[in-house]
């Protein structure tokens, strides 16, 4: 499979090519994943944007360690606009552009894994 939303250097060079860490971490990752988009949607709908913000600064640093550096970008676009609670009607395309493309992370970072394990 070709990649085209994650980069498999960082993971490799953190786990030291260890299939079983590199697994941990994907699930961790998919995890918080669930975890940040419910919440993303809760903080919107509450027009909590600061908290909203400090969201999106937080998970910016989880899809830069997947390399999935576009969205990151993405993601600190969306922390400065929240803090500063400027162009709330971006917010939900933001938030839909964070599930789309992790989910998309996912499925692929799903098959390295199964990849990774089978050679075990």
């Amino acid at each position: 499979m070709e990649y085209k939303f994650i980069n498999t250097d960082y993971l490799n060079s953190v786990s030291g090519d260890d299939a079983e860490v590199i697994n941990e971490i994907v699930q961790i990752f998919k995890d918080q994943c669930i975890e940040i988009y419910n919440e993303m949607l809760s903080l919107n709908s509450s027009k909590d944007y600061l908290a909203l913000g400090l969201l999106a600064h937080k998970v910016k640093s989880s899809v830069s360690i997947m390399g999935m550096n576009d969205l990151a970008v993405m993601l600190k676009t969306f922390e400065l606009d929240a803090k500063n609670s400027v162009y709330p009607e971006k917010y939900g395309s933001y938030i839909s552009r964070f599930k789309t493309e992790t989910d998309l992370a996912i499925v692929e970072l799903d098959d390295l894994v199964n990849t990774r394990l089978n050679k075990i």
